[in-house]
Order: structure tokens, then sequence, then C-alpha cells
């Protein structure tokens, strides 16, 4: 009769451990389920973390750029009040001064546009006036036009030429 007894027990011990077995599969089935399921989203919370910070960074940019653009088309009349007056007032010490906000633009990539002699071009030139001249070109620039990198800051304000009819 132990033998017996002994014997169900361990079919009983038997019956168990596949019961155990099969729960034993069913959790480590679940817990790689949760596994995949949280790198899922730990690779999205971080994708999205970089493409933020890289939104970021552009947008920072871009209002430097833009601050910097304000100032300096305003800075750009300060300057034109200097080389008007140093047009009529001989002075060493404002030539100093201009030529040293001069050099701070050419620093800061902001560059003059040569207009004189050159063909109308309305996207980077304003004509205030016509007058006698060669049909089409720049004969006078008023007030210069400024380009910062590949933006234009300020347009020319130029005389364009335009041929006379001699004909009696």
């Amino acid at each position: 009769m132990v033998e017996i007894c002994h014997t169900r027990k361990s079919k009983v011990k038997r019956v168990m451990n596949k019961q155990d077995d099969n729960q034993t599969q069913e959790k480590a089935t679940e817990v790689v389920d949760l596994e995949g399921e949280w790198k899922d989203k730990y690779l999205r919370a971080l994708a999205d973390y970089k493409n933020l910070e890289r939104r970021s960074y552009e947008e920072k940019d871009e209002v430097r750029r833009f601050a910097s653009e304000i100032i300096l088309s305003k800075l750009l009349t300060v300057a034109d009040s200097f080389g008007k007056a140093k047009e009529h007032l001989k002075d060493a010490g404002l030539d100093l001064a201009y030529k040293q906000l001069i050099g701070l633009f050419d620093e800061l990539g902001l560059v003059r546009i040569d207009v004189l002699g050159k063909e109308f071009n309305p996207h980077e030139m304003e004509c205030i006036e016509v007058v006698v001249g060669e049909e089409h070109k720049v004969v006078e620039e008023v007030v210069p036009g400024y380009r910062l990198r590949d933006k234009i800051i300020r347009v020319a304000r130029v005389k364009v030429g335009k041929k006379v009819n001699t004909t009696n």
C-alpha cells in the first residue's frame, strides 16, 4: 500500500509539474510580449525626443537668423546716415566709425548689392526714377541694397535709364 501511495504521489507530482510548466510557459510568453511592447514604447519615445531636439534646434536657429535680419536692417539706416554725414563732414573719427560699422556688416555676412551699370532686376532693385541713359540699365544708385546670406534684406533704390527718341 505504501508503494501505491508513493506511485500515486509521483503521478500527481508529474501532473502538477506539467501544469506548472504550462503556467510558466504562459507567463514567460507574457513577459516576452511585455518586453517587446515596452521596448517598442521606449524606441518610439527616444525617436520622439530626438525629433523634438532637432526641431527645437532648428527653431532656435531660425529665431536667431530672423533677429539678426531685423537688427541689421535697422542698422542699415544708421549706416546710411553715417555715410551721408561722412560725405559732408570730413572728420577722421566719423570715417573710422563708419569703416568699423561696414566691417561689422562684412563679418556678419551682410553684403552690398552691386547695381551700377547692371541690368535692372526688380528682385534686387526698386526703380524710383527713369532718366535719360542706356535702356534698362542702372544709371545711379540712390540707396544701396544689401543681402544677408542668400536673402535680400533691403532692395537698392535706383534710377534706371531710358533712351530718348530724337526723331523729329
